[in-house]
């Protein structure tokens, strides 16, 4: 039995046709999550801001302005009350209180008492607890890390290959976080610690599947030195098209999945993976590549210098 391929062997693709329709509309997305993020911001978890939350699961949908009315009368704080997941499933925020742990346990006993007399049958899951400056330290944290991956990346890429690959590389990047940050602007998904780590988790997929296809690029480079550099780019990238799809594929399927099947705590964390998955495949295939017509690669950009190339043989397509 023969086996499934995606990809025949003899696909020719000319991405680089659609270079600046593909780049015109990265750009334009870009601006909008940019934008997006300075105007919405970001529905930030305890994990960021501080405070107490709880999950509550109801029998019957509740309304939101009614249970906000009843957690109001408690004196604990201003609540912020959002749905996730189904209308019966709904998180309860509200500030740290004054007082230490004794007084954070004590409005957290409040809340579950009040929640059971007047939503009978309503399932109150356990508190979670962040302090105010554990809050700012995971920001401060979660930031850094961002920041530095990205720039250890395109260092290290400049040093693997040329200054244009980690120039295309970390805008491949900014482009796949970018978008990422703004879907969650948008839709005001909690932005919590798990977010970050779904935003990392991004970054190495993106960037191994950007190294892939730079590095059949590099090789094409050396094999046909009078080859044009858009025609050379496109068989660069139909060549790792196979694998690019079979990767994206396998693993999209499997976040879908857990997306409609699996447990809410994780919702946002797949949410982010999965859209990441997408984006960092059109990143590699569009951006990547595109970006290195701009930066003025050319066919002698792997060129050795000096006796080493009178030795080297070049090779034509046929």
């Amino acid at each position: 039995m023969r086996p499934l391929k995606l990809v025949p062997d003899d696909t020719n693709i000319p991405f680089l046709k659609y270079r600046f329709l593909a780049m015109g509309l990265s750009l334009a997305l870009i601006a909008a999550a940019i934008a997006l993020c300075f105007i919405k911001g970001f529905n930030l978890g305890i994990d960021f801001i501080g405070g107490q939350m709880v999950r509550v699961t109801f029998e019957q949908p509740v309304q939101i302005e009614d249970l906000r009315a009843r957690v109001e009368t408690l004196g604990i704080g201003e609540a912020t009350i959002q749905q996730f997941g189904s209308p019966r499933e709904v998180s309860i925020r509200t500030p740290l209180p004054d007082g230490g742990a004794g007084a954070a346990e004590n409005a957290a006993s409040r809340l579950r008492t009040a929640i059971e007399q007047n939503f009978p049958g309503a399932e109150v899951g356990a508190v979670e607890s962040v302090s105010g400056k554990v809050s700012d330290e995971l920001f401060s944290k979660g930031a850094w890390a961002l920041g530095l991956a990205m720039i250890g990346i395109s260092i290290y890429i400049w040093i693997r290959f040329e200054w244009q690959f980690g120039v295309g590389a970390l805008f491949a990047l900014f482009h796949d976080v970018a978008l990422t940050l703004g879907f969650f602007a948008l839709t005001q998904l909690e932005f919590d610690l798990n977010i970050v780590a779904a935003i990392l988790t991004i970054i190495g997929y993106s960037l191994n599947d950007t190294i892939v296809v730079y590095d059949r690029i590099r090789e094409n480079m050396r094999k046909y030195r009078k080859m044009d550099i858009v025609a050379l780019l496109d068989l660069s990238i139909n060549e790792t098209l196979s694998r690019t799809v079979v990767t994206s594929l396998s693993i999209g399927i499997t976040l879908a999945i857990l997306l409609l099947l699996g447990p809410d705590v994780i919702f946002g964390f797949t949410a982010a993976m999965l859209l990441g998955i997408v984006i960092g495949t059109f990143s590699s295939v569009y951006v990547s590549a595109a970006i290195l017509l701009w930066l003025k690669l050319g066919p002698d950009s792997f060129l050795p210098k000096g006796e080493d190339a009178e030795r080297v043989t070049v090779k034509e397509l046929p």
